[in-house]
């Protein structure tokens, strides 16, 4: 099960009672830093828009390549170790809406992360340190250090000690 904290609400689904969870400014700011960011070429200054106005947690020498949605509504829920890749048009969520409740949920990702392209990250997971997650992956449950993952679902395609095995 992933970390993630439910909140019920009544009446109304809660996508549309979203500006009573977060404040309509903030995601109006969130939304054009992020739309900066996606097509920003230059690391360093995409870096520091994350962590400067949406207050994620990036760790130094971490890619986030073209066109990388992070969660407009809780972006500081989000942390990325150093020296990861966080591939093509991935999106990384920290909420999410249902019909009678909404969940948030932090999501880490360990250093020397490798997260393949068009990849979906669920609020309340956890990539350990080392792992990779394959391309077009949903991520919807941890993923243990040096793990190679991949699908939808998500399953386990070599373990750590597999994936050590493998390099020699």
């Amino acid at each position: 099960m992933r970390n993630t904290e439910r909140h019920r609400v009544s009446g109304a689904n809660s996508l549309w009672q979203i500006y009573k969870t977060v404040s309509f400014w903030k995601v109006m700011k969130n939304f054009t830093i992020i739309q900066i960011a996606r097509y920003m070429p230059f690391l360093k200054v995409k870096n520091w828009l994350y962590r400067a106005f949406l207050k994620m947690n990036v760790g130094g020498q971490t890619a986030f390549a073209l066109m990388v949605m992070v969660d407009i509504m809780f972006p500081e829920k989000i942390t990325v170790g150093r020296n990861s890749i966080i591939g093509y048009n991935t999106t990384i969520l920290a909420h999410e809406y249902l019909i009678d409740e909404y969940r948030l949920g932090e999501v880490i990702i360990g250093n020397e992360v490798m997260i393949g392209a068009n990849t979906t990250i669920l609020p309340g997971v956890k990539i350990g340190d080392r792992a990779i997650v394959s391309a077009g992956t949903v991520v919807h449950k941890d993923v243990p250090a040096g793990a190679f993952v991949g699908g939808n679902p998500m399953r386990l395609i070599y373990t750590k000690e597999e994936m050590e095995n493998r390099k020699k």
